[in-house]
């Protein structure tokens, strides 16, 4: 499957420059292992696409609606941090 998403410029670039690799999105959609997640930069003061895009195949995408390491007060209180590794 090919899943588009919007991506602001600062984070379209640091995936450009291999700085990030990875991304976090509200799980209202479908996306597994082996899908083609495509990036289309966005600005956001002009409201409209920049007109980059890239593509980048899925390795892993976790849900953690159903993870329960916390409880929902933790969460609120530290909320989270999303680690990349090399």
């Amino acid at each position: 499957m090919r899943i588009e998403k919007k991506t602001w410029p600062e984070y379209f670039q640091m995936i450009l420059d291999g700085k990030k690799n990875f991304d976090i999105r509200l799980a209202d959609f479908d996306i597994k292992e082996g899908d083609i997640f495509i990036l289309r930069e966005w600005d956001p003061d002009k409201k409209e696409y920049t007109g980059r895009i890239m593509e980048k195949e899925v390795l892993k995408a976790i849900n953690t609606n159903n993870m329960k390491f916390q409880s929902e007060e933790e969460i609120h209180k530290y909320g989270f941090w999303v680690i990349g590794f090399k």
